[in-house]
């Protein structure tokens, strides 16, 4: 039976998909795009100050050794020889920022996360420098001058932080988003890894202009950034290197996606119009919009969505990023308490069936698309003496929903062709009460597919696909039909409009809540 089932299988393609909140190993059949097996370890996030959020990037690689190592482990129980897995593709948290010694290897500061506030300051002051009538940096990077991006974590690290000042007038430091940290370390690190990115990390940094698809030199000396310390920029799908240690050592690692670009890849979105919506830490809504860049009038971003190949054509994308969905839910675990284990919240909402007009604005790191507000803070709001945590539970999956009834509708505008229906995927697809919730929200039906790890999927699919790998093809007939579980809304489109007005107003009341930041002075 062993030896049959070895033979059946044929060539695996392995997926590093590393996340804000945790980290996964992954394993695919590039034939039949099966997941054989995989394994998950949450990630600390550090919080030291009000704002500021920070992973550590040794505890990062160190997940992801961990993870291959048991992945492995579990295909040699179930007599999969892991000899057949001929690549590796990564997929990553976008945004975060890491500094490290090229010499040593050793990271010269925690991990700036994207959700971290305390580069509000500089981007207040960098902002008054952009003139009003020639946003350079919207018009070449496709993004509002914000914390989220890479670029002023790295200004503000350059600025505080004296070892990573002192490495780079030493010719020692190199930046990356965690695809690079990771591909530097995984392919060798001080003795020889490679430093790159791919192009839809690298549009993510701010100093990228996704027009030439090259580190541009205005963006640079804006934001006063070195350019010896970037990655190369490289395409989503070519063999970058070869893994030097672990139980895959020699296998190419030839995909790199940043996560919400893996998650398009992994839906088959390759037409212009196809979107799909991921629900993870954030929620992110990423439209393919073909060779062209469009640029949004209604607070979303512009993107660049993938390049599968050095000789491709480019794919861009339009993206509403909301900066919190599955991290609400965390929140009422870790700081709150109402919860044990993020599973639960399903139970407690399902208790009540109804919020009882409470709303809950999750504003934690301020409002992203559609309205860019770092004023705005998290409320709870339209609270009586009958709301009980079931209904604070519940209002908590409403603000996923509302928030993505609220980028819905600004892609909607944008493109003038309405979605018909929502492509959805990521871990809270799983709770089953919120996907009802977002169909009847949006009032179109929501499909996801039955395999919900479409991040890890795409970064398979890109790593499979690479010249000198050639074990996946992206052909459209080639593709493997896709079982989908579909929720249509259920209740009247009145109801569904009320809500979401109630929303709006809720959403309002969260805005110009912080005046002048006192957790963004420098380091103490």
């Amino acid at each position: 039976m062993a030896a049959s089932k070895k033979a059946v299988l044929g060539p695996l393609v392995g997926a590093v998909d590393q996340g804000t909140s945790s980290t996964r190993f992954l394993v695919f059949n590039s034939k039949t795009a099966e997941l054989l097996s995989h394994h998950q370890v949450e990630i600390k996030q550090e919080f030291p100050r009000e704002g500021w959020v920070e992973q550590d990037p040794k505890e990062i690689l160190h997940s992801v050794y961990e993870c291959i190592e048991k992945t492995c482990e579990k295909l040699g129980q179930l007599n999969i020889d892991i000899s057949n897995i001929k690549a590796i593709g990564v997929s990553n948290q976008r945004e975060t920022t890491v500094v490290w010694d090229k010499l040593t290897g050793e990271p010269l500061y925690n991990a700036v996360v994207w959700l971290d506030l305390r580069t509000q300051s500089t981007v207040e002051s960098l902002s008054k420098r952009i003139p009003g009538n020639n946003n350079f940096v919207k018009s070449k990077t496709g993004l509002p001058l914000s914390t989220y991006f890479s670029a002023v974590k790295l200004r503000w690290l350059l600025d505080n932080v004296r070892k990573v000042q002192k490495a780079v007038e030493e010719d020692r430091a190199l930046f990356g988003t965690i695809d690079s940290w990771l591909i530097w370390s995984l392919t060798g690190g001080a003795s020889g890894g490679v430093h790159c990115t791919d192009v839809t990390n690298a549009s993510r940094t701010m100093l990228f202009n996704i027009h030439s698809l090259e580190w541009d030199k205005e963006l640079c000396e804006f934001f006063e950034i070195p350019m010896k310390i970037l990655p190369n920029v490289r395409s989503s799908s070519e063999i970058y290197g070869l893994m030097k240690a672990g139980a895959l050592e020699g296998v190419p690692i030839s995909g790199c996606l940043g996560d919400q670009s893996a998650a398009l890849v992994g839906q088959m979105c390759f037409q212009d119009g196809q979107a799909k919506n991921t629900y993870g830490t954030g929620c992110f809504l990423l439209c393919n919009t073909g060779r062209k860049c469009v640029f949004s009038e209604h607070g979303l971003l512009t993107t660049v969505a993938y390049k599968l190949g050095r000789d491709k054509p480019v794919y861009y994308a339009l993206e509403g990023s909301v900066a919190i969905a599955g991290a609400v839910i965390r929140w009422l675990r870790d700081n709150l308490g109402i919860i044990k284990t993020s599973e639960e919240i399903e139970k407690l909402a399902k208790e009540v069936g109804t919020s009882y007009g409470c709303y809950f604005v999750p504003a934690f790191s301020g409002l992203y698309a559609p309205y860019w507000e770092p004023s705005a803070r998290g409320i709870i709001c339209g609270l009586t003496q009958f709301t009980n945590k079931c209904h604070i539970a519940f209002a908590a999956l409403e603000a996923v929903c509302f928030q993505t009834r609220e980028i819905l509708d600004a892609m909607n505008r944008d493109c003038g062709i309405p979605l018909s229906h929502l492509q959805v995927d990521g871990g809270m697809t799983n709770n089953k009460i919120l996907m009802q919730l977002q169909a009847d929200i949006l009032y179109i039906p929501v499909v996801k597919p039955s395999m919900p790890e479409t991040t890890a999927l795409g970064a398979a699919m890109a790593a499979g696909a690479a010249e000198g790998v050639g074990v996946w093809s992206l052909e459209p007939e080639d593709l493997s039909a896709v079982t989908m579980e579909r929720f249509e809304p259920q209740i009247n489109a009145e109801e569904s409009e009320i809500r979401y007005s109630t929303w709006k107003k809720a959403v309002m009341k969260s805005m110009g809540w912080v005046t002048t930041q006192s957790s963004e002075s420098g380091m103490p």
